[in-house]
């Protein structure tokens, strides 16, 4: 069935038509159409019916060939919104903000031939850069609105609208179910389209792998992945054979330069990755994937410039949001492909962290279970922790007591 909402909501998007887009499970939902096929009547329908900002999906290919920059350049598409200067089209518009010029201001991003000189800046539309990779790099409303126009085989852009109640809090279940017997409107959730995807796509290939002694743990098979997303590289340590009718204990590490490879006491990464890695051997049979996300996604720059500001009194949270990125931009879905690669469907996920567990069933991955992953705290890092227990959610023990 969920296959058939999928399809319905590209034949919609084909001819033309709004699809509701939802994040799923209480997240934030959205109107959605082809950007070719968006006029005045569309733009009217989105204002009246979804209530929120309208935004144009564009991919990064199309914002460069505009010429728009990011509002926060440096701030990491992966996991944030990254948001554009505003545009407006260079000709067909008056004051820029009626339906009818809101209209030509998106066609004309997407028109044939379309460049810098279609359109100015500043103006009433709010361009949106979907992540390279789509909904399976990113599993976001920008990425799914921009997935279902190239699977529709239409340009990939599309116009977006959040869906708010009457009272201006985002739609609940209930109204969007409302609004799409209403209008009689498809209604999409974007783990479904990620299924879909998942059934047909891969963006991660291997391209090295030789059995490696990791210190004094024991010798693992050293898997070296590339994807069509980015330039990073990635690891996947395996050790034993991996079956997906078996439940597979599993950690996914970000990579901690600090802590990893120099022992940094800031943070408790090298002891997590040591112990993961000896929990695996023990096993006998398990996967450590080693991903490129530096600093939970913000980059070894960020990071420093962070820990500069916790010098001065800010936590790990409040260093990430006064830079400007969100508390934790990682994302998990090449690391999801990874492990579908190697036939790790079914784990056992070694974290402490819930979003990884929510992530990576986003993903298709089913977590049979968590196992804990716990390192004895110590001065340097002891506010650390408890930040992220009470701000990210992370679930330690023995954190109580004074700060000190």
């Amino acid at each position: 069935m969920s296959g058939d909402r999928v399809q319905r909501a590209i034949d919609d998007f084909r001819a033309g038509r709004f699809v509701v887009l939802s994040e799923g499970q209480g997240g934030e939902a959205s109107l959605a159409v082809a950007a070719q096929f968006v006029d005045a009547d569309a733009v009217n329908f989105m204002v009246a019916n979804g209530r929120g900002l309208v935004c144009l999906s564009l991919t990064e290919e199309r914002m460069r060939a505009l010429g728009i920059p990011l509002m926060v350049p440096d701030s990491p598409s992966v996991a944030a919104r990254s948001y554009g200067a505003s545009i407006e089209a260079a000709v067909g518009v008056t004051t820029g903000i009626s339906a009818h010029d809101r209209a030509c201001t998106i066609r004309a991003t997407v028109a044939e031939g379309a460049g810098p000189e279609s359109i100015v800046m500043p103006g009433h539309i709010i361009p949106v850069a979907g992540r390279k990779g789509g909904v399976l790099v990113r599993a976001g409303l920008t990425e799914a609105s921009i997935d279902l126009a190239r699977l529709a085989g239409l340009e990939p852009a599309a116009a977006v609208c959040a869906v708010l109640e009457d009272d201006g809090n985002l739609a609940g279940a209930d109204a969007l179910q409302k609004l799409a017997e209403r209008f009689s409107l498809s209604v999409l959730s974007i783990p479904e389209l990620v299924s879909h995807r998942l059934r047909t796509e891969s963006l991660v290939h291997k391209i090295a792998e030789r059995d490696i002694q990791v210190g004094d743990v024991g010798e693992f098979r050293a898997v070296v992945y590339r994807n069509d997303v980015d330039p990073f590289e990635h690891v996947a340590l395996i050790k034993g054979e991996i079956s997906p009718r078996d439940e597979v204990l599993v950690r996914i590490h970000s990579q901690c330069l600090t802590g990893d490879v120099f022992g940094s006491k800031r943070c408790d990464c090298g002891e997590q990755l040591a112990q993961a890695l000896t929990m695996i051997e023990r096993e006998g049979r398990g996967v450590l994937v080693y991903l490129h996300q530096e600093g939970r996604g913000i980059g070894l720059a960020n990071k420093l410039r962070a820990y500069s500001l916790q010098d001065r009194g800010r936590d790990t949270v409040e260093a990430n949001l006064e830079l400007g990125f969100k508390d934790d931009s990682r994302d998990y879905g090449i690391g999801a492909q990874i492990l579908r690669d190697i036939g790790a469907h079914r784990i056992r996920l070694v974290t402490n962290n819930p979003k990884k567990i929510e992530s990576l069933r986003t993903y298709g991955i089913e977590v049979s279970a968590r196992i804990a992953i716990e390192v004895p705290p110590h001065p340097e890092n002891v506010r650390y922790l408890r930040t992220k227990q009470q701000k990210l959610g992370h679930m330690f023990s023995g954190l109580e007591g004074d700060e000190g």
